[in-house]
């Protein structure tokens, strides 16, 4: 109002610089004299000519200096109109900006709440991943929303918002249906075959007249002569042998069957009993050929192999007792490794295993497991088992480190991580992720652990996301919001619904007044 009555010419919309000058001109119209009016002497003229210059001149200046004034009051005007435009147009693009800032959504850190931006991100300070700023108006709508969201999910079920989420650590994983093959990783020994080892002992007395094999590493084959030993009851036996063979020639045509009989039982008794000391088939006919008995007879060596050891020497006296000779066949050689005791039912005899040795790089063995020890270690918890090896051309050599490697095959299975399982004792449970930040536990059935991986029997199915990591708060506010809504249930006298946990209600406290 105030504004309206000093500037009156807004209402009629007139430019004030116009109505100043109308009135200018009206009021020097009113001060003229009109010459028809009166008549004048020529003096009375003379002076009132000189009267009217000095009227006009008063008039022109003060004129002009109205119109100065009128002219500085024009631009003070038009200046002010200017400057409430340009204030109005500020205020304008303020309250706009700030309709649009009010509009954005606003981001922060969990870790340091001073720190906000108006895009998503990650925070600079820790790298926590920005999370939005709700006003408390949308805070209690979403609130109210969650409740009836969560109502339609199975007892138990909790809802945790992405802050909290990210402050206890909540990951994700997935349940998978795949083939699963776990490996059994250890290290092994290798070492010589034991039912491959031959130890050589003379089945009878006598001395060593020649040796053949004579150092410790020397490999032999089958058949090959070692030694050559003189013994006086070698050659009787000889002599009687060929005594025998003569008496069977003879006697063997005679008419008498008992006869014959007896002459072929005893040449037959005298050569088993050459073939009982080791003598070769090939030895005892050169003794049939020549007829005669030979000073010294060798021994064989029964396998092929490496020469363990050595007790042989010329002009050595042997007895049965005396081991002359170790060899060992290396054509399979033994792995001894250790799995711990939890890998044992994995395991089991005839299953194929893999070995690497860094004298081989590249190389890979193939064997198979052929013991497993009934005794676990009592210090290191663990079991011995035992692989064999085939050894072409002899490369593994006894004593050797080995890498080992045995694969177990469960064909396709369902299977979550090893951290998506809280395992109480009585029951394992798995929390399935849902949209919107809602976390359901599920009981499940587990089968085998598989490295870092549990096969699922029961509970589960392809495709759902469990957590992995966070699951034992997760399960502590689960357990939480179940007993109190046990609670709650109980105060209204309604019966828990299945998967609710029961509790009882409460006992009304007693008055201590007097009974009734």
């Amino acid at each position: 109002m105030e504004r309206e009555s000093r500037t009156p010419w807004r209402a009629s919309g007139e430019d004030p610089l116009e109505v100043l000058w109308a009135a200018h001109a009206s009021a020097s119209n009113r001060g003229a004299v009109d010459p028809s009016s009166s008549k004048t002497s020529p003096e009375s003229e003379g002076a009132h000519g000189e009267r009217r210059r000095r009227l006009g001149s008063r008039r022109f200046w003060g004129g002009g200096a109205l119109l100065l004034a009128l002219l500085v009051m024009g631009i003070a005007y038009r200046y002010h109109e200017e400057l409430q435009r340009t204030q109005l147009g500020m205020w304008l693009k303020r309250g706009e900006e700030a309709s649009r800032s009010a509009a954005k959504t606003v981001y922060y850190c969990p870790m340091h709440p001073e720190y906000k931006s108006e895009r998503p991100g990650e925070c600079p300070i820790c790298g926590m991943t920005l999370v939005p700023l709700q006003s408390p108006s949308k805070g209690v709508a979403q609130k109210q929303a969650g409740e009836a969201a969560e109502a339609a999910f199975p007892p138990g079920t909790v809802h945790i918002d992405p802050l909290k989420q990210q402050l206890i650590g909540v990951a994700y994983g997935e349940v998978r249906f795949e083939p699963i093959v776990h490996t059994i990783r250890t290290v092994g020994k290798v070492t010589y075959d034991e039912t491959k080892i031959a130890r050589v002992h003379p089945k009878i007395e006598g001395w060593i007249e020649r040796v053949h094999v004579d150092y410790v590493g020397k490999l032999v084959r089958k058949g090959e002569p070692l030694v050559e030993l003189y013994s006086p009851e070698l050659v009787a036996t000889q002599q009687e042998y060929l005594l025998a063979l003569r008496a069977k020639e003879t006697l063997g045509r005679s008419a008498y069957r008992e006869i014959a009989a007896a002459a072929d039982s005893l040449y037959e008794a005298s050569k088993r009993r050459l073939e009982l000391w080791d003598i070769p088939e090939a030895d005892i006919r050169r003794i049939h050929q020549r007829g005669q008995p030979s000073r010294t007879l060798a021994l064989y060596a029964p396998v092929s192999g490496f020469v363990l050891a050595r007790n042989a020497f010329e002009r050595q006296r042997v007895t049965p007792e005396t081991e002359l000779y170790v060899i060992a066949d290396l054509s399979t050689v033994w792995v001894l490794a250790d799995i711990y005791e939890s890998e044992v039912p994995m395991v089991r005899v005839g299953q194929m295993a893999t070995m690497t040795l860094p004298a081989f790089p590249g190389r890979v063995f193939r064997g198979r497991v052929t013991y497993i020890s009934p005794q676990v270690e009592n210090v290191t918890r663990t079991v011995k088992i035992r692989l064999e090896f085939p050894n072409p051309g002899f490369a593994l050599k006894p004593d050797m480190y080995a890498n080992v490697e045995l694969h177990v095959h469960y064909g396709r299975r369902l299977w979550v991580p090893e951290g998506a399982v809280l395992d109480s004792g009585q029951e394992q449970i798995v929390f399935i992720a849902h949209e919107g930040g809602y976390f359901e536990p599920r009981r499940v059935r587990l089968g085998p652990k598989v490295g870092d991986r549990y096969i699922i029997l029961e509970g589960v199915k392809a495709g759902e996301r469990v957590v992995t990591s966070g699951t034992f708060l997760i399960d502590s506010e689960s357990r939480l919001k179940s007993a109190l809504q046990g609670i709650s249930h109980a105060e209204h006298g309604r019966t828990p619904t299945s998967g609710e946990p029961n509790v009882s209600p409460k006992r009304p406290p007693e008055h201590s007044g007097h009974k009734p």
